[in-house]
């Protein structure tokens, strides 16, 4: 019994001897798998680049209960991010300084500078998703312009805030670190272009800002595409509408956007407006009328009239909930005008800018107010 144990024993020593030949690097291996581990995990979670534009969320207060009363861009994207480590928990994360300014003084140059660099990262193997630091005046213009013009299936979600980390009750630390998880989940590829704020995921097409100094800010009447709660995306709809990939515009062929105005409409306006517009230049109008895109009877004239010059109309409402009706009100098809449907002016203005690049008829601009 005990010449058994003993080779047992001998025949178990041999085995493991033969274990660590087999593998020379073990124990190298087992020092450096921290390093090891931290590299794996570096490599596991997504690479996302943020693009920094300035706005509220990179504002700054006099004091903590400065919410409303504050000075926008002027908070760096290397320290909006490090003031931030969170991030570190969720991908990857590198910032750019594209601008730095109130997004009130966007202007077209900045929406094209912003949309090609937007489609150059996109491009990149070794960017999963993006996201744009935004001010909210005109971050859902942005946001829709994106959707239009930058072909990729990766998520793009542009965010902001509507108190400056400086204020008490901050939201723009919560919403960054959602858009970020968004932009780098696999579960939002091929959803276009995101409006993160407040918790909630809406598409960018849909989203507008209704309400200028709570958090709540953002909405769309069809309702948000889904929320994240503690970094995890939770969808109930998807968009029904063309962007990114199936867009027929594409930024990377854009170099230029034609002048198109806003009109708006109000009781006793008069036709000065219109006449100015289109003695300055106007490609195209955008009438943002009454109710159902309602016209006064003194604004028909002008508005024929420019349209015999060669300036579309688009007929939209200065209402933020519902649609117009095409031959509703006006006789739009006798006009020759356009309807934008559900689309606010100041997005009605973007997709017709895009429109007029490619030599856009009225048909084909009200074909695409239907599918964009």
């Amino acid at each position: 019994m005990q010449k058994q144990a003993f080779r047992q024993t001998l025949l178990a020593a041999t085995i493991a001897v033969l274990g660590l030949m087999s593998a020379p690097g073990a124990a190298l291996a087992q020092d450096a798998s921290p390093a090891a581990a931290t590299a794996k995990a570096q490599t596991a979670k997504p690479n996302v680049v943020v693009l920094a534009t300035g706005g509220t969320i990179a504002g700054a207060g006099a004091s903590t209960v400065n919410s409303a009363t504050y000075t926008a861009a002027k908070v760096p994207v290397d320290k909006l991010l490090a003031g931030l480590p969170e991030l570190a928990n969720t991908a990857n994360v590198r910032g750019e300084q594209v601008f730095q300014i109130a997004s009130e003084s966007f202007t077209n140059d900045n929406l094209l500078t912003l949309a090609k660099r937007v489609s150059q990262l996109a491009k990149q193997p070794d960017v999963d998703g993006i996201v744009i630091t935004h001010g909210t005046d005109t971050l859902a213009e942005t946001a829709y312009f994106l959707s239009l013009t930058v072909h990729t299936d990766k998520p793009i979600a542009v965010v902001g805030s509507m108190r400056p980390g400086t204020a008490l009750s901050a939201d723009g630390a919560l919403n960054l670190l959602n858009a970020v998880s968004v932009a780098g989940s696999k579960d939002a590829r091929g959803k276009g272009v995101f409006v993160t704020m407040n918790d909630e995921i809406n598409t960018a097409r849909d989203v507008n800002k209704d309400i200028n100094i709570q958090t709540s800010a953002f909405h769309s009447q069809w309702g948000p595409l889904g929320m994240v709660v503690e970094g995890k995306n939770y969808w109930f709809r998807a968009p029904a509408k063309r962007h990114t990939n199936n867009s027929e515009f594409n930024i990377d062929n854009i170099d230029k956007l034609p002048q198109v105005d806003i009109v708006y409409a109000y009781g006793s306006v008069q036709p000065t407006a219109v006449n100015a517009l289109v003695d300055a230049g106007a490609k195209a109008i955008i009438h943002a009328g009454t109710g159902n895109g309602s016209v006064a009877d003194r604004m028909v004239k002008p508005l024929q009239d420019a349209r015999g010059k060669g300036v579309l109309i688009v007929r939209s409402s200065r209402v933020p909930y519902g649609f117009v009706l095409r031959n509703a009100e006006q006789p739009d098809d006798k006009y020759d005008w356009v309807v934008a449907h559900d689309m606010r002016p100041e997005k009605a203005r973007l997709l017709t800018m895009l429109a007029l690049t490619k030599g856009a008829s009225t048909a084909e601009l009200q074909r695409m107010f239907m599918e964009y």
